[in-house]
């Protein structure tokens, strides 16, 4: 796994929690020598993220819509930074140039970007892993809400179980490690 793809907010939380997972996911990456791909903001989770990794020695590929360079205050010390037109092209480049996927906390936004991939991979487009880093149970309700779809009969059981969750950096990135080689096998 060359590089992973990291959607999370362009908030720092209320949670000291939060802000703590972004810089030990950051350390993780360039500790295993995993490059980021994330959405080129340098404040909130995106920028500690993307500091943490910088800080030790990691490559960081900033994707950002030109309408946000300004709102998102794109990082300035990025490896490199792409600046593309929207946000359908910011999704598509940050899925080429990506090996997995993983959910930190964030908002309407993070969302959005993990259910693409994810329903991208439920009609077949890639089989690329993806999964939520559940920092002090952020994801416990979505998790519940994709089971009662599940219990509901609008979602497939085994379409719900292609979702990793860990809590744990070093634990995500493992999962996606495992599950890209089991893809790899097949």
């Amino acid at each position: 796994m060359n590089r992973i793809c990291i959607f999370c907010g362009s908030r720092s939380g209320v949670k000291p929690v939060y802000q703590e997972a972004a810089r030990e996911m950051g350390k993780a990456l360039a500790r295993q020598h995993i490059g980021l791909v994330y959405g080129g903001s340098g404040i909130g989770l995106m920028g500690i993220l993307a500091e943490a990794v910088l800080e030790g020695g990691g490559d960081v590929i900033g994707v950002i819509p030109r309408s946000l360079m300004e709102r998102e205050i794109a990082h300035q010390k990025l490896t490199d930074l792409h600046v593309v037109h929207n946000m359908h092209e910011r999704k598509a480049l940050m899925y080429e140039l990506s090996d997995g996927f993983i959910a930190m906390p964030g908002g309407i936004g993070t969302l959005e970007e993990f259910f693409e991939i994810y329903t991208w991979n439920a009609i077949g487009e890639h089989q690329k892993p993806f999964g939520l880093l559940n920092v002090h149970d952020y994801y416990g309700q979505l998790l519940d809400l994709l089971d009662h779809m599940v219990e509901e009969d609008f979602l497939r059981r085994e379409v719900r179980n292609r979702v990793l969750v860990e809590r744990e950096p070093d634990q995500m990135i493992r999962l996606l490690k495992e599950a890209q080689s089991h893809e790899q096998r097949k």
